[in-house]
Order: C-alpha cells, then structure tokens, then sequence
C-alpha cells in the first residue's frame, strides 16, 4: 500500500505541463481531502526534478512555498506559460 507521501507525489507527477492544481486538490486526490498543509509541508522536501511541484498552489491564487525559492517558481511557471 502507498503512503500519503507516495499518493501526492503521484498525482503531481500527473499535473500537466501549463496547468496548475492546488494543495487542497492534491490532497483531495491524493486520498484525503484536509491534509493540504501535509501536501506543502511533503513537497517542501523534493528535490526529484522529475516531480514538478512548482504546479502546485495555493487555494486563494498565491502562489505558495517553493523550496528553490518563490522567484524560481514564479520563472519555472512564466516558461510554461501559466504566468506572464
């Protein structure tokens, strides 16, 4: 069985490139629905390139934590045209 860890980064892995999804979602589809501050506080810790959790925001439109930096994600999500 996966944990809660293993379910989150699955469903970011999913998140397409030029889409964003939130931390409630995550945690939604992950399995359970309130653990959207255990999704920020699990993926403050990737560092898997392969895990793009700089598409992950928050619920008002903010744009979150992102352990590379807030100017970084802002940059990442610029390239891929969700910001301008």
């Amino acid at each position: 069985m996966k944990t809660f860890k293993e379910k989150v980064y699955a469903v970011v892995l999913k998140i397409p490139r030029g889409e964003v999804v939130t931390y409630q979602e995550v945690a939604k589809r992950a399995g359970n629905p309130k653990a959207f501050r255990a999704v920020g506080n699990i993926l403050s810790k990737n560092y898997d390139p392969k895990i793009p959790c700089h598409r992950v925001i928050r619920s008002n439109g903010g744009m979150g934590g992102y352990n590379r930096g807030l100017e970084k994600k802002i940059q990442i999500l610029q390239k891929e045209g969700i910001l301008k």
